[in-house]
């Protein structure tokens, strides 16, 4: 699933590809369930004739908004993608949305998978602010992350994974930053301490911004892999220190990379540089 850096990735190749003050002039609709509560015909209607004013991220959602107070929420999932091609442009049995705009470009929506959506509304906020706090804004102090780690007693993998907790997080990103602070995924939250939660709130945030740098990672040849609005991979997976990089060699300590389950989720971890938490499940949090 694009994370974070590959989400900044896709809203910077928009903007830079000039899709800022075009205009939507025409929409075609393939698959009906990638338009969430609305008929492709009410999308249709509601978008046309709309001009794009900017594109932001929150999360790992892509935001559009146009005159007229609407704002199109894009989440990607799994293997959603947003190109921009030209009008004649061949439209794969992949691509389930088409935006024409007034240049004589198009915004393909493409998504091998299905699980991809998109929402327009007049009212992000009902969306967006279910987010937990941006890892990269100035607001996400040290401070602040300590206050809201003390405050949980669940395993610390899933609780970086929850986008209520934090936004644009996801397997990836997580089991880069845990390395790198030399924390265990199984750790329960509220037991790091003052020095280990300064080097993860760092982790979190360099991992990110090496992401955005290298424009994101694409792993494997898949049909399915991530590229940019612009048609290219990313490069961020030369540089993965143990996200799939099982019986690799750490490049920390040398020990062989291993893969454990965490939550029903891969998690990738040096057992030499992680020291592995006593086993015990979690404490249930109060309920407020």
């Amino acid at each position: 699933m694009p994370e974070l850096p590959e989400v900044q990735t896709v809203v910077d190749t928009l903007c830079h590809a000039g899709i800022i003050g075009r205009h939507i002039v025409g929409v075609e609709v393939n698959w009906s369930r990638t338009i969430s509560d609305q008929t492709p015909e009410s999308f249709t209607r509601c978008i046309k004739g709309l001009a794009v004013t900017s594109i932001r991220r929150r999360g790992k959602y892509i935001i559009f908004d146009f005159d007229a107070s609407f704002s199109l929420l894009i989440h990607l999932r799994m293997t959603g993608r947003m190109l921009v091609t030209s009008n004649t442009e061949p439209i794969s049995k992949h691509v389930h949305v088409v935006l024409h705009l007034s240049d004589n470009r198009c915004l393909h929506f493409h998504d091998t998978r299905k699980f991809g959506r998109m929402h327009l509304t007049k009212h992000p906020e009902t969306v967006l602010d279910r987010l937990g706090p941006e890892p990269l804004s100035p607001k996400f102090t040290a401070r602040q992350f300590q206050k809201a780690l003390l405050s949980r007693n669940r395993r610390l993998k899933p609780l970086l994974l929850d986008q209520t907790f934090i936004a644009g997080l996801g397997n990836i990103y997580v089991d880069e930053a845990l390395w790198a602070s030399k924390i265990h995924p199984l750790r329960i939250a509220s037991t790091l301490a003052d020095h280990e939660i300064k080097m993860l709130h760092r982790a979190i945030r360099k991992v990110l911004r090496k992401g955005i740098q290298n424009n994101g990672t694409s792993l494997g040849g898949s049909k399915a892999n991530f590229i940019s609005a612009d048609h290219k991979q990313g490069r961020n997976q030369l540089q993965l220190n143990v996200f799939r990089r099982t019986n690799q060699p750490c490049p920390r300590c040398r020990n062989k990379i291993k893969r454990i389950i965490v939550g029903q989720r891969s998690s990738h971890i040096c057992e030499t540089c992680q020291f592995a938490p006593p086993i015990a499940p979690p404490k249930q949090e109060s309920k407020t």
